[in-house]
């Protein structure tokens, strides 16, 4: 008997829809998943709906369970979280995160799963994805106890930095953004809010996550002497310009880029892998502030007119949950 599913797939730039799809037979050492809630990864699922990634990134841009090919049809995703429905003893009925994409079941091996602690709801675990970015960006940070850092950029990515940062003893940290409204988020993360204008200046590090020029150049108008850039953003395929004239060179600034493709070399890359820096992500899951990152929430079969409207700035928010 057929094993049928359903899933979202982007048909051509700018248009998505839902497919029938046929799941293989599970084999030895492989599971059947029950997709709970995805989420959308708002930056780079608006780029990849657009038809947005460049050429040359086709391949360092593909999830680890995509179908198709940029730009397109291309079925793409990677925070779903789910229920064993079948599969190993030891997994049989747990909830799991996967980097799959939005699907309503799904075949993988078992070690593509990673069980969601207790205490961390299937609901907030679809942040795991972008909660994993953060901690590889602070891998490479490597904050030290009273750093004055600050965060550009209050959607997801940069959102989930501050809400870490947050932990760390002695920071000071200062959450920024062009909308007022983020104020909100900031005071829910337990973090400081400025506009970019009133921003606190002389700091060690700031973390760039608003994927503009001039959030970048903001950042290092920001800095103390010998201060660090740390970009998180991606611009996809646009070309953007970095002020390194001025007082640049004098004051001696770093920019440095983190990607969570690589696990942070900083953070004994021979030692720790991606098992082990995602389920430090799903261990840091379990505090409600994090809640504070989900911002919007559809059915599975809305998804495709919801994802044309985030792409076009219709939809602002941070995550956007798919119920299924």
């Amino acid at each position: 008997m057929e094993r049928v599913a359903r899933a979202f797939w982007l048909n051509s730039p700018g248009h998505g829809g839902i497919r029938d799809v046929v799941l293989p037979e599970p084999a030895e050492g492989e599971v059947v998943v029950r997709t709970l809630c995805s989420g959308v990864s708002r930056g780079t699922e608006a780029l990849v709906f657009r038809g947005g990634v460049p050429e040359s990134q086709y391949g360092a841009m593909r999830a680890p369970f995509q179908e198709g090919d940029f730009p397109g049809p291309v079925k793409y995703g990677y925070l779903n979280v789910g229920v064993v429905e079948e599969g190993p003893r030891e997994l049989a009925g747990r909830t799991v995160f996967c980097l799959f994409p939005h699907q309503t079941r799904y075949v993988v091996p078992a070690g593509a799963v990673t069980p969601v602690p207790e205490g961390v709801p299937a609901e907030r675990a679809v942040l795991a994805g972008t909660v994993e970015t953060a901690v590889n960006a602070l891998w490479d940070a490597a904050p030290l106890l009273g750093d004055r850092i600050t965060v550009i950029g209050a959607g997801m990515v940069g959102a989930s930095v501050a809400a870490l940062l947050a932990r760390y003893p002695a920071v000071r940290v200062q959450l920024v953004d062009a909308d007022p409204a983020r104020a909100e988020l900031a005071k829910a993360l337990g973090v400081d809010f400025a506009l970019p204008e009133d921003a606190e200046g002389e700091r060690d590090l700031v973390v760039h996550a608003s994927a503009s020029e001039a959030g970048l150049a903001r950042s290092l108008e920001l800095l103390a002497p010998e201060g660090t850039v740390i970009e998180l953003s991606w611009y996809g395929d646009r070309r953007i310009s970095v002020p390194l004239g001025e007082a640049f060179h004098s004051r001696r600034l770093t920019v440095r880029s983190s990607q969570v493709g690589t696990v942070s070399p900083a953070a004994r890359a021979g030692r720790r892998g991606y098992a082990d820096r995602l389920a430090v992500a799903l261990e840091l899951l379990a505090d409600p502030a994090l809640d504070a990152l989900v911002t919007g929430e559809c059915a599975f079969d809305e998804l495709p007119g919801v994802m044309a409207r985030i792409t076009a700035g219709e939809l602002p928010g941070l995550c956007h949950r798919v119920r299924y």
